[in-house]
């Protein structure tokens, strides 16, 4: 049961982590709820094109063999 909910848990912060770490989301500053929800989401929308930019280079690598 513990490793179940450990490996849910890492599945659901490793997005935050990549917001704190690589694009350095620490404080949020008060702009309004729009444009806040506006970063967040594009910061998210970063968040998984970073984490999936291995999969889609090897796309990118076999796409370019075959033309």
């Amino acid at each position: 049961m513990r490793a179940t909910k450990a490996w849910i848990r890492a599945k659901v912060e490793h997005p935050f982590r990549v917001l704190k770490q690589q694009f350095g989301y620490v404080k949020v500053r008060y702009r309004g709820l729009k444009k806040n929800t506006a970063q967040i989401v594009t910061l998210f929308a970063l968040s998984n094109l970073w984490m999936a930019r291995h999969n889609l280079l090897a796309m990118g690598q076999v796409c370019a063999q075959r033309a």
